[in-house]
Order: C-alpha cells, then sequence, then structure tokens
C-alpha cells in the first residue's frame, strides 16, 4: 500500500512560495497574490508570508493538500494518435490528457521513454531527471514488455533469434541485446527487451521480414497499466531512494 495523496516520507520545510511554483500551483511571482487572496492555509490558519518556510504536509491550497510535493510518479495509458513531446505546435499530444498544473510544475513533468504516436500503452511520468535517467540508462537494463500484432503468421524460428542477442537492426551496427518472445497466437507475441532503441521492436521484427500492425506496452520496469484506461493515469509512490 502507498502513502495516503500528498502525503510526502520525510518532509523538508520550504518557502511557502518555492512550494507553489515547484508544485505548478503559480509563479513566484504570484505566490504573494494566493496567499494574500486567502488560498493558502498553514496548520488551518491563512498566511500571508511567502518567505515562510514550512512542512509541505501542513499546507492547505484551496482546502487541498499539496499535490505530491517532494515530487511525482504517474502512470499514464497513452492512446493512439498522441505524441510524447512537449514542443509547441505539437498536436495532438499525451500533455493535453495530462492535468495542466503537471506541466507546470518546476521541473515539469516528462515522460520515462517514449512511445511512437501510433503506439499505445503505459507510460511512467515524472518530474524527477534522476529517475528519468535511471530508467533510461542502458547500464540499468529496465525490462519493457509489449504485446505485438504482425501482418502475418509467426515462426517459431523468431524466439531464439531474439534470444541469442546478435539479432540486427536495420541501419544499426550493433545487435539487440537478448529479448524474450512469447509467440501467443499466429500473429500475436509478447516480447521483453532490456534496452529502448528508436523504434525498436519494430525494427526487429521488420528486419527479419515482419511488419508491426500495432504495438501496446504493458509494463516498463516494475510498473504494470493493469487496468488503466485508455488516456487515464494515476499517481504511484515515489521510489524509495
Amino acid at each position: 500500500m502507498g502513502l495516503p495523496y500528498g502525503v510526502s516520507v520525510s518532509p523538508r520545510p520550504r518557502r511557502l512560495d518555492h512550494l507553489l511554483s515547484a508544485c505548478g500551483y503559480c509563479s513566484r511571482s504570484d505566490a504573494r497574490l494566493w496567499l494574500h487572496g486567502g488560498r493558502v492555509t498553514v496548520d488551518g490558519k491563512p498566511t500571508t508570508d511567502p518567505d515562510q518556510r514550512v512542512d509541505p504536509n501542513r499546507v492547505r491550497i484551496d482546502g487541498e493538500p499539496v499535490e505530491s510535493p517532494d515530487g511525482i510518479v504517474a502512470l499514464f495509458n497513452k492512446p493512439p494518435g498522441r505524441v510524447c513531446t512537449h514542443e509547441e505546435g505539437t498536436t495532438p499530444n499525451i500533455y493535453q490528457l495530462l492535468p495542466e498544473r503537471w506541466t507546470a510544475r518546476n521541473p515539469a513533468i516528462a515522460s520515462v521513454g517514449r512511445l511512437d504516436k501510433d503506439a499505445t500503452g503505459l507510460l511512467v511520468m515524472t518530474d524527477q531527471g534522476d529517475l528519468i535517467h535511471k530508467w533510461t540508462s542502458p547500464r540499468h537494463h529496465v525490462p519493457r514488455v509489449y504485446e505485438v500484432t504482425v501482418d502475418k503468421p509467426l515462426d517459431p524460428a523468431l524466439v531464439p533469434q531474439f534470444a541469442s542477442g546478435e539479432l540486427p537492426l536495420p541501419g544499426d551496427p550493433d545487435p539487440c541485446r537478448p529479448a524474450k518472445l512469447e509467440i501467443t497466437g499466429d500473429c500475436t507475441a509478447r516480447v521483453e527487451l532490456t534496452e529502448g532503441r528508436y523504434h525498436q521492436v519494430k525494427r526487429m521484427f521488420a528486419g527479419q521480414g515482419w511488419q508491426v500492425l500495432s504495438l501496446h506496452r504493458v509494463r516498463f520496469g516494475e510498473f504494470e497499466i493493469g487496468d488503466l484506461a485508455p488516456g487515464a493515469w494515476r499517481i504511484v509512490p515515489l521510489p524509495p531512494e
């Protein structure tokens, strides 16, 4: 079981204006307006001092606990047709389906790795740069599991080829690390990788003569998509340090 929503493990005192800005409520320059507007309380009492250092768990904003004051990790089920980018003018993107406050956090929330525009499934979202580095670094071998549909019946000979550690990628001089391929139907399979190269699953199959028609990620590291609906998200506890 995780901690209650909004409760941190080891709260550290924070300046109120920094807290409001870091958690995406408003800019530091606007914090004074929020405070004088009575929107922020500490231990149930309004405060107007943006320099006041407080335990975030004692703060309420519009009567609600501060959202994930020590950092946020969320699971998101990416629907098709969305891109994983913050770039202005690039739409539709995944961030339009997430709370606006998350992209206003400092640093802003971002996806851990990406999924192609037509791919679906699990994205881990966080504002913690150290976690993004840990979960995407090739050194950590974080497993990723995909459900795949291809254009023609699969050959069982692909299973040892994927597992060999010698499967080439078109246009890439280095072969793939060993990957687990489980054939689940004539044209369907589950693939487990421990690396995340560009369009890797599609290129692995394409190099052997199969076209991937659909790609759905169901697991990333310790996280599984479960019954999370397309376009939906949920916050999960921060991992222990």
